[in-house]
């Protein structure tokens, strides 16, 4: 994956909405649009934007059935920037790797405001 097309797929998973979107649809091998909807608990506005910007960063895809939309993630673009990430960006480094292969749950660090030096 090249560079562009990883900060694509980078800022659309930045979202809250979209994330749970990606993590919903990990587990299946497909959802309408009503049932996401429905199981994220957005409206269907909300989901249609979401799923457009999942979908234009090449994270998902759509395909009909009948006349429903099925929508589910691309595990071979998600596979190449998750790739991306651990080898062009972090250069293989063994320790990431190590984190990216243990069964634990690794709390993101938070950021805290520092006070200004006076």
């Amino acid at each position: 994956m090249d560079q562009s097309k990883a900060l694509v797929a980078l800022q659309a998973l930045a979202n809250p909405q979209r994330l749970a979107l990606i993590r919903h649809l990990m587990g299946v091998q497909g959802h309408a649009a009503g049932t996401l909807a429905g199981c994220l608990g957005i409206s269907a506005s909300a989901l249609s934007f979401h799923l457009a910007t999942l979908e234009g960063a090449g994270l998902i895809r759509s395909r009909r059935d009948g006349r429903q939309v099925i929508y589910s993630v691309d595990r071979a673009i998600m596979g190449g920037l998750i790739g991306h990430l651990l080898n062009d960006c972090c250069l293989g480094d063994a320790e990431v790797k190590a984190c990216c292969m243990a069964k634990r749950d690794l709390a993101m660090p938070t950021l805290s405001a520092t006070p200004a030096e006076e």
